[in-house]
């Protein structure tokens, strides 16, 4: 090929991630010619830096966790972990930060890959710089798809650079266990990686600037989260800002807004994302370089008809099945636009609108104990102005929960729209809950009145049963 080469084709999706592969997968599916690039490696940031090699750290400490709440079990499971062979597995779930078997089920499914940085050069066009540095021009006759994900946000702290922190990506790829551990932030990536680095032997602590964990979920999931995570031995602080960090003979120091100085090996930020969208050519294009992309329910980026942004850029949604189920839905827009259908995309809840980003978004954070949620916290539903009931019950009400676990302890919400009688949001907080969330985002989803899952009957003795206590506490 020569650098001035020019290569059609129906489709063009910026970012080979989970989000970018799901787009080609559909737009394949439909017959459309589709080129893939990326400029790091296929699968994106969850296979190597995020889902994947996070939940394999994960895995052992809860499941070693459950074992010391295990009658039987509680003795054996007092012993350190194997960090060396958990590591192991982490990079083994990571193909060891190799993307072949990605690359080949790209090409499975007929999309041409291109490897190197894409950068729009004006409507449908896309020029791709290639590691050698050859350049190819790339053209699309019905859409290019923009899922170049997000990158870790690093605070503006004195000293920061010189001190080389973590974000998610060091966290997740680590080669071994920091002895101490300083985590900022008070999130999912924060709660999660302080959950795995205590469990694997690290002397964690966790500086939130807020008043508490998980803010975007039921006050109660952080409130049980952080107790769990004091329990286990990390030093968990609210309230506390960082206002400058150093690195002195390898060991890191952070400096609070009272002063107060405290000392690690390694620090952690996980304080925020922010969109790839900073070197991917919108100016050629009349939109403004490193915010998010503001879309219509088909994905199609505002007042234009050929642009579409999926995924986290649209800062809808930042979760990898949620980015997943909108890559869905924009293939099939694409398609469907593609073949003449010019009203894809206005029926909700249709083959052609992400309308559950709106109503149905589910989340498990992997934390011991695990918090799970679908659709709006009460304080949500309040605000959007919905007449709402929560309705409270224990978990360790059901049978399954004392069988599960010696001293379960954990909660369940769910939000009852009372002029519906259906379900504006659920939240489970608990050991081993991530499992009963797809049961609530069904009934979210589906808009299901309370009067029919009455009839959906949990099987005894299952966790599941919280279902039939909440509906008992709601009916008194």
């Amino acid at each position: 090929m020569t650098e001035t080469e020019t290569i059609a084709y129906d489709v063009v999706v910026l970012g080979a991630g989970p989000v970018g592969e799901n787009v080609a997968d559909r737009t394949r599916a439909a017959g459309l010619t589709t080129a893939v690039v990326e400029s790091e490696l296929v699968g994106g940031e969850c296979s190597y830096w995020a889902c994947m090699p996070s939940k394999a750290l994960l895995r052992p400490v809860i499941a070693r966790a459950d074992a010391r709440r295990t009658p039987g079990l509680r003795r054996a499971a007092q012993a350190p972990l194997d960090a060396a062979e958990v590591l192991a597995h982490r990079t083994y779930e990571t193909s060891d930060w190799h993307d072949d078997g990605q690359v080949r089920w790209l090409e499975g499914i007929g999309a041409d890959l291109y490897r190197g940085h894409g950068r729009l050069a004006g409507p449908r066009t896309v020029e791709v710089t290639a590691p050698d540095g050859t350049r190819r021009t790339l053209t699309a006759r019905h859409a290019v798809a923009v899922s170049t994900g997000t990158r870790a946000q690093l605070p503006d702290l004195p000293g920061l650079a010189e001190v080389r922190p973590w974000t998610s990506r060091e966290a997740t790829s680590a080669k071994e266990v920091p002895g101490r551990l300083i985590v900022v932030g008070g999130g999912v990536v924060a709660t999660e990686m302080a959950t795995a680095w205590q469990g694997l032997g690290s002397r964690v602590t966790l500086l939130v600037r807020g008043k508490g964990l998980l803010n975007r979920m039921e006050p109660f999931a952080g409130e049980l989260v952080a107790e769990a995570l004091t329990e286990a031995g990390a030093d968990v602080r609210t309230g506390t800002s960082v206002e400058s960090v150093s690195r002195r003979n390898g060991t890191v120091v952070a400096v609070t807004g009272p002063g107060e100085r405290i000392e690690a090996d390694e620090i952690l930020f996980a304080t925020g994302r922010a969109p790839r969208t900073d070197d991917i050519g919108l100016e050629t294009v009349g939109l403004e370089p490193g915010g998010w992309l503001e879309v219509d329910d088909s994905l199609r980026v505002t007042g234009t008809d050929w642009l579409y942004a999926v995924g986290d850029v649209n800062h809808r949604a930042l979760l990898t099945h949620q980015g997943k189920y909108q890559a869905r839905i924009a293939g099939a827009a694409i398609a469907a636009r593609a073949a003449g259908d010019d009203s894809a995309g206005d029926e909700p809840w249709g083959a052609h609108a992400a309308t559950a980003d709106h109503h149905a978004v589910p989340q498990v954070v992997f934390t011991d104990p695990e918090a799970a949620a679908v659709g709006l916290s009460l304080a949500e539903a309040e605000q959007a102005g919905h007449r709402v009931r929560a309705v409270d019950v224990e978990m360790s009400s059901v049978a399954g929960a004392g069988l599960y676990a010696d001293g379960y302890k954990g909660r369940a919400r769910m939000v009852v729209d009372l002029e519906h009688e259906i379900l504006r949001g659920v939240t489970f907080v608990g050991p081993g809950v991530g499992e009963l969330i797809h049961s609530a985002t069904v009934a979210v989803a589906g808009q299901v009145p309370i009067g029919r899952l009455w009839h959906a009957v949990p099987s005894y003795p299952t966790l599941s049963e919280v279902w039939l206590r909440l509906l008992e506490a709601y009916r008194g």
